[in-house]
């Protein structure tokens, strides 16, 4: 999917040289990262940010130092078109199963998971509220004077190329973007490079390259039938079996053994008489949205008391504004494309409904190549019904789902795993997976991460040496700026700029975000 049609991400960067608290160790300063507040942003943008390493919160953008903060997070994402559940997953499935049905279900958190919200990396900090950006809406608007003529004349009289001064044609609510014929088309996503593979090293984890566990009654069952069918002579080719003979051939074919998915679980059918009624509805997060609007406070509500017996927050720490500006507040601009899902791209809450009343939500953004989970609340009050799991599970199934209509969009990200913190392994259980390789962006399958990950907590994953990061910075002056309210590229606003150079901010922000993302998205300058 390419870059949307509409208006460009405009984003205003920070860069990252003072530590914050960390939610993991408990460091004080050890949670070091750079950041940047999105005024808006495309979901295309968005994809190639956390194929890069991003995360956001709110409209907080941060991206981990990673060879400097104390626990480094290495984005992590599943193959949900290969997720294969694993026992204790089933076992939280068929306990919502049995729960809706009976009703009776022993309340006892279980051990095997963390009850915990499934996806805590972006509460684990306090630096997206340092950082909020203090800049005017008017300042953001594009001026709807054409300056490109006057731009692009300044340009040729320093000699520079025309491509360089290049400028948008600019409306009154949007920017018109005029490609030159020699700009590059957008590089693919890290989810397209080409990924490092090797057979499984012995690691944690299942071995993904042993066959599945059987039945004992099911291989009793094939050697029964090899035995018959040895002992069974003169029979003709196409003649038919008799009586046990013809049901143990009908019962040892390969089918009968695959494993229930999650489908089989999550979509069974309830008796007549179920006791409960669980309803899972996708709402935009748009206060325009009715669905959204109606249950905005019953959501803050359940937030809130989530957080304060779950987190520890006071009342204070997760009010409306707090709720609002953490899990309702995206910068991403909702879009529809003809090869898209029929929801859209965005940014949705996925909600839980229990007898009419919501009990858990599941923050999400359906971008073009993934689902992203942002974060997931629950009332504490039905924890033993291991909503955490329950969600990431429903969360795979839902990507599957998309799949069908958005043929691109087969991948389930988790957010962060953190293997220095033991607590966070646990998203390294949903196989197959990948962790992304910090310096050259290339996706890994988590087998061959772990031992380096256990030898130091900061690990290069790609094993060649020779390999860079194909997404790199090659050319600083071709990219975006908004100033003054004009968009322009860098070189030419580097020479309208008065006072002391910035450049080493803008080459580190364009080095963050990759040369395809810092031409498409327009960094803020005052």
């Amino acid at each position: 999917m390419a870059a949307g049609g509409g208006s460009p991400s405009i984003v205003e960067f920070f860069g990252g040289e003072d530590g914050y608290r960390c939610g993991y160790c408990r460091s004080d300063t050890g949670n070091v990262s750079h950041g940047m507040w999105a005024h808006s942003m495309t979901v295309q943008d968005y994809q190639d940010l956390i194929d890069r390493g991003w995360r956001r919160s709110g409209k907080y953008v941060y991206k981990p130092i990673m060879n400097q903060t104390c626990c480094p997070q290495y984005t992590i994402r599943c193959q949900a078109l290969h997720f294969q559940a694993s026992k204790s997953h089933k076992k939280v499935l068929k306990k919502m199963l049995k729960f809706i049905s009976k009703g009776d279900v022993l309340k006892v958190v279980s051990e095997e998971e963390p009850m915990d919200s499934h996806i805590e990396d972006v509460a684990a900090c306090d630096f997206p509220y340092k950082s909020e950006s203090q800049v005017s809406q008017s300042e953001l608007t594009p001026l709807a004077v054409d300056h490109a003529e006057r731009v692009e004349n300044e340009d040729k009289d320093s000699g520079e190329t025309k491509e360089e001064g290049n400028m948008q044609k600019v409306e009154s609510d949007s920017v018109q973007i005029c490609a030159d014929k020699d700009t590059p088309v957008p590089a693919e996503p890290s989810h397209s490079a080409k990924a490092v593979r090797a057979p499984p090293k012995p690691g944690k984890g299942a071995d993904l390259s042993k066959p599945l566990c059987r039945k004992a009654k099911d291989i009793r069952k094939e050697r029964k039938l090899q035995k018959l069918l040895q002992n069974q002579t003169g029979t003709l080719e196409g003649s038919q079996l008799q009586g046990d003979q013809a049901f143990l051939l009908q019962n040892s074919k390969p089918k009968t053994n695959q494993p229930k998915n999650i489908e089989d679980f999550i979509f069974a059918p309830l008796p007549d008489d179920a006791q409960h009624k669980l309803e899972v509805r996708l709402v935009p997060v748009s206060f325009e949205d009715p669905q959204f609007k109606s249950s905005f406070n019953q959501s803050a509500t359940l937030f809130a008391k989530y957080q304060m017996s779950v987190h520890k927050d006071t009342p204070s720490d997760c009010g409306e504004n707090e709720f609002t500006r953490f899990l309702c507040d995206s910068p991403l601009e909702a879009e529809h494309a003809p090869n898209g899902p029929e929801c859209g791209y965005g940014s949705f809450h996925q909600q839980y409904w229990l007898d009419g009343k919501i009990i858990a939500v599941g923050v999400i953004d359906i971008l073009p190549y993934c689902v992203s989970s942002v974060y997931l609340y629950y009332d504490p009050d039905f924890s033993f019904l291991s909503l955490g799991v329950y969600s990431a599970l429903r969360e795979i199934a839902f990507t599957r789902q998309l799949h069908e209509k958005a043929p691109d969009l087969c991948f389930y990200y988790m957010g962060f795993y953190i293997h220095s913190c033991p607590k966070m392994r646990y998203k390294g259980q949903y196989r197959p997976s990948d962790l992304l390789c910090p310096e050259t962006y290339v996706w890994t399958p988590i087998e061959q991460c772990l031992p380096l990950l256990e030898h130091s907590k900061y690990s290069r994953f790609n094993q060649d040496g020779k390999a860079v990061d194909e997404g790199r910075l090659k050319e600083l002056g071709r990219v975006r700026v908004l100033h003054k309210r004009t968009v322009m590229p860098y070189n030419v606003y580097k020479k309208r700029r008065k006072g002391p150079s910035d450049e080493a901010s803008v080459q580190q922000y364009a080095s963050l975000v990759g040369q395809t993302c810092s031409e498409r998205m327009l960094l803020f300058r005052s």
